[in-house]
């Protein structure tokens, strides 16, 4: 992600803040030029410093402070481009499902800006009422007998469930811990799930040629997704899964393979954005740290190949690893990137492209 500025003073920003700390501005984000920008009132619309000649409404979800995003004035949408795409919200009547919400909409609209970035398809269930992207943000429900029904995170045909409870810090890390992750986020999960959307859109529904690409590089995605998730989870990966898969739940199936390794390469991405916003040099000071050096000086999201993003990656996450090593912290980015790895993240590449 970018870094982003307030027009008025200078101040440096982050793409969820809604006031600049030092000049007191509201802020609000415009997709359209990919802005976090100051505002100043104009009647019951928003005149923004970074966007002149259009005025703006902020998203509904703004009254809830769940969205700084903002669309024209005029527009008949009550929601941003984002947030049109809620099918189901928690109950907000309970405070702890509001600040729930609340983060899982922070991760939801992280994932939007890079999906809006790569001009990705994004039909909602307005545009398309069997196949949108929709999201349901559920929580677990018990009944009079104290039976709990537990809600599932996972992809239907366009419909990401999400249990908002992953939204608990302690509780992801405790699911993190019992499957055996070494990475669990709020934006890994939905970068994981819109992966299944887009493998639907982009692969299956884009024809037999498409499709046979898909299985040369991932397998046979008509081989049975329940045993062989069971099959996963009983016997767990192969010894050598490093060699060909981005993550042990990579292995499970050619569908999971794909949306792991999509998630990958949206987190790649967006990292390396960042890193280039702020600058970022990789000069390591030992004998052979040239073969470690990289400088991220184009933007990523229009990268020519997946040499270009890898070749300034994988130095990047060493440094990375190394600070968060220094401060008693797990790696960064706990994971290998083999050069079979490397060519479904090519694949990743010219799919989004």
């Amino acid at each position: 992600m970018k870094l982003f500025e307030c027009e008025s003073c200078g101040q440096p920003l982050y793409f969820e803040n809604t006031v600049c700390e030092s000049c007191g501005h509201r802020l609000g984000y415009v997709p359209e030029v990919n802005k976090v920008t100051a505002l100043e009132p104009e009647g019951e619309a928003w005149r923004a410093l970074g966007a002149p000649g259009t005025l703006y409404k902020f998203c509904r979800n703004a009254e809830v402070d769940a969205c700084n995003w903002l669309l024209p004035a005029d527009s008949a949408e009550p929601h941003c481009a984002a947030c049109r795409h809620n099918r189901t919200i928690p109950d907000l009547s309970d405070a702890e499902n509001m600040a729930r919400w609340r983060k899982l909409e922070m991760a939801k609209h992280h994932l939007f800006y890079t999906m809006l970035k790569l001009k990705l398809p994004l039909k909602n269930r307005t545009d398309d009422p069997e196949g949108g992207l929709a999201f349901d943000f559920l929580s677990d429900q018990v009944d009079a007998d104290g039976n709990v029904t537990t809600v599932l995170t996972g992809h239907d045909n366009g419909l990401i469930t999400i249990n908002v409870a992953e939204a608990d810090d302690a509780e992801r890390e405790k699911r993190r811990t019992q499957m055996q992750e070494p990475y669990r986020t709020l934006l890994g999960h939905f970068r994981h799930e819109v992966g299944h959307y887009f493998w639907d859109k982009l692969v299956r529904d884009a024809g037999e040629e498409s499709l046979a690409k898909f299985r040369e590089m991932f397998g046979d995605e008509r081989a049975d997704y329940g045993q062989a998730l069971q099959t996963h989870y009983n016997n767990g990966p192969p010894a050598d899964w490093q060699d060909n898969f981005v993550s042990t739940y990579a292995t499970a199936h050619p569908w999971e393979d794909f949306a792991e390794t999509w998630a990958h390469y949206l987190h790649i991405v967006d990292t390396l954005e960042t890193a280039r916003s702020f600058g970022m040099k990789i000069r390591p000071r030992i004998r052979k740290g040239h073969e470690l050096q990289a400088e991220v000086d184009f933007d990523p999201h229009k990268a020519r190949d997946i040499e270009d993003l890898i070749d300034n990656w994988l130095p990047l996450t060493y440094a990375v690893n190394a600070l968060n090593r220094s401060m008693g912290q797990p790696d960064l980015y706990p994971f290998i990137l083999s050069p079979a790895v490397i060519a479904k993240l090519g694949y990743m590449h010219d799919l989004t492209h």
